[in-house]
């Protein structure tokens, strides 16, 4: 190798060390007298029509790459690689697909530190091993720190939640990656329960959050300027959509806790009327409340309020 590369063979050494360090496996054949890289190492060759190749290269080029995306920078790279492999008439093909096809994804913002939050809960997970966080909880208004057992990591709505068994709760809980502060991996392992399964744990949760207690059936009424936009979309897997006579629509769902949905349906202001249950109704008129003293000036009389000064 030393003379067919025209160096020392100090530098061939140096150079398998690095390759043995960038996690390349080395195998030495002592018959043959050589170097190897085991076959298994690299994929096997796959055959793709020219409409696979060319949805794959159009989606991973289309993408962007501030979407947060999970693994979008090593599709991108395996895109390259698959373009620069294509004879030149498909090349000019995926020119004229891409420069007519544009998916626009809300973009993600991604905290410093939260990059490596992940790839720390990643190897965790995969080695079952505990881990100490310090994370910044919305629901208990302050920095908490509990020991973690990383059951699963999971993708949803642009953002990485991590679903585990949480010491200072005594219970799995959901935990949003963006929010976790500090982390510490720990040399105790853990084990996941036989019986764990993601959607057992989320129950009916309206997203990743399910609250304790039985699942509440929901009945909310939207007027006919919203009607259509609500009740095209799946938004749910137990919702059931009744329409009125006068175009508005009642929308039922069962749901593992009322938080969540009530930001839905704060989001549609005075076009969302909450007919069930009472819970909901009261949380509903709180939020109401506080906003509107978020917009009551002391500085004006109740008169001038009336007026609209």
């Amino acid at each position: 190798m030393a003379d067919t590369c025209g160096v020392s063979r100090r530098t061939i050494f140096r150079d398998l060390e690095t390759l043995r360090a960038a996690g390349v496996p080395l195998a030495f054949d002592s018959n043959g007298q050589r170097f190897h890289i085991p076959e298994t190492y690299f994929l096997a060759p796959t055959n793709l029509s020219s409409e696979e190749a060319l949805s794959v290269m159009v989606l991973c080029h289309e993408l962007g790459d501030g979407t947060g995306l999970p693994y979008y920078s090593s599709a991108r790279r395996a895109a390259t690689k698959l373009e620069n492999s294509l004879p030149e008439h498909m090349k000019r093909q995926l020119r004229e697909i891409s420069s007519s096809v544009e998916i626009k994804l809300n973009p993600v913002h991604q905290p410093e530190g939260a990059q490596s939050a992940y790839q720390s809960l990643v190897d965790a997970s995969g080695h079952r091993q505990n881990v100490r966080i310090k994370y910044r909880s919305i629901f208990d208004g302050e920095v908490i720190q509990t020991k973690l057992s990383p059951y699963k990591l999971l993708f949803s709505r642009h953002s990485w939640y991590v679903i585990g068994r949480s010491s200072i709760h005594r219970a799995v809980r959901t935990f949003k990656v963006n929010r976790i502060e500090q982390i510490e991996t720990l040399e105790e392992p853990f084990e996941i329960p036989q019986n764990f399964q993601v959607d057992r744990f989320l129950r009916n949760a309206w997203h990743m959050i399910p609250e304790p207690g039985p699942d509440q059936h929901i009945i909310v009424r939207f007027d006919p300027l919203v009607a259509q936009n609500v009740a095209e979309v799946q938004w749910h897997k137990s919702q059931e959509i009744h329409w009125n006579e006068d175009g508005s629509i009642d929308f039922e769902v069962k749901v593992s806790g009322i938080r969540e949905i009530s930001w839905w349906i704060l989001g549609y202001g005075s076009r969302a009327k909450v007919l069930q249950p009472e819970s909901l109704k009261e949380l509903i008129a709180s939020h109401a409340r506080k906003i509107l003293e978020n917009y009551d000036d002391p500085a004006l009389s109740p008169a001038d309020r009336g007026k609209g000064t």
